[in-house]
């Protein structure tokens, strides 16, 4: 079945998408005080397949869960894996805001790729809305206010890897099921990370377990209302909401570790949902594709 292209059905999957990552980058933080970054990766990823298996079943269970692209889905997940370790690393070393802020340099790389692989066309609305989410996403950085932390770097790397994933899981949307990409995820994620977590195991004390639960549900979860997103909208326009979650990442900060959130960032959130509002009033108007996918 053919998805007809929605931006408003778009926006309400990248509404799922953001506030699961905002409990993930929470639940990781916290997880890693204790765990190691392979041990939380894997067992995210292990749990997060039994909590996805009641879709699966649903789906057709595991023969339907079968591909013709065995190499798409091996690639982009060690590319994802890899963005996420350096991700969590960063987690660990910079504030909240300031990790997802440097993030954001990642809708260059999704729209250059989307544009390169995907067919995908730009047009002014779209670079006029990276612009000015990059702006804003500089001005909240400041990078030239002070000595670069290797958090900003990992951060930085992570970014490239996940606008790879992205271009990848769209192209995985034109021929594979929603669910069959989280699959294949969970299942390649697991089998990579088993080798590293070993070396690094321990038993989780009773005070991490429900946070190890809270980061394998909305890590598993949130990339399957990515994914779903992505049936109804072009990734140039669907990635450019995700800026929202800068905003909202810096006030997590501010509540929940009392990071501090000054005037220059909330002059840097406002130009990142200035360029949101312009992406998506202009997007309506613009002729998208209809992708063919699975459902």
């Amino acid at each position: 079945m053919k998805p007809q292209p929605s931006i408003f059905k778009a926006a309400l999957w990248m509404a799922g998408w953001l506030s699961l990552m905002l409990v993930t980058a929470v639940a990781g933080r916290e997880t890693t005080r204790e765990l190691d970054v392979f041990q939380v990766m894997l067992m995210r990823s292990v749990i997060g397949f039994v909590m996805l298996y009641p879709l699966v079943h649903a789906s057709g269970g595991l023969a339907a869960m079968k591909t013709a692209r065995p190499i798409a889905h091996i690639g982009r997940n060690v590319v994802h894996y890899t963005g996420q370790y350096l991700w969590l690393c960063a987690l660990t070393l910079i504030p909240l805001a300031q990790l997802i802020a440097i993030e954001f340099t990642m809708p260059i790389w999704t729209a250059i790729l989307a544009v390169l692989f995907l067919g995908e066309r730009m047009n002014i609305w779209k670079n006029a809305s990276i612009v000015l989410g990059l702006i804003g996403v500089a001005i909240i950085v400041r990078p030239g206010a002070g000595e670069i932390n290797p958090g900003q770097l990992y951060a930085l790397a992570s970014s490239v890897g996940f606008a790879i994933s992205v271009v990848m899981v769209k192209s995985l949307t034109r021929t594979e099921s929603v669910v069959k990409i989280i699959f294949w995820m969970l299942v390649v994620q697991s089998l990579i990370g088993l080798i590293p977590a070993i070396p690094v195991w321990q038993w989780p004390s009773a005070q991490v377990w429900p946070w190890i639960f809270v980061i394998a549900f909305a890590g598993t979860f949130s990339h399957y209302c990515m994914a779903r997103a992505m049936l109804y909208a072009d990734a140039t326009v669907v990635v450019p909401m995700d800026f929202l979650r800068v905003p909202l990442t810096a006030l997590a900060g501010w509540l929940i570790y009392s990071e501090r959130v000054d005037t220059i960032t909330v002059l840097g959130a406002a130009l990142i949902l200035a360029g949101n509002m312009l992406n998506l009033k202009n997007a309506g108007t613009a002729r998208i594709r209809p992708e063919s996918a699975n459902t």
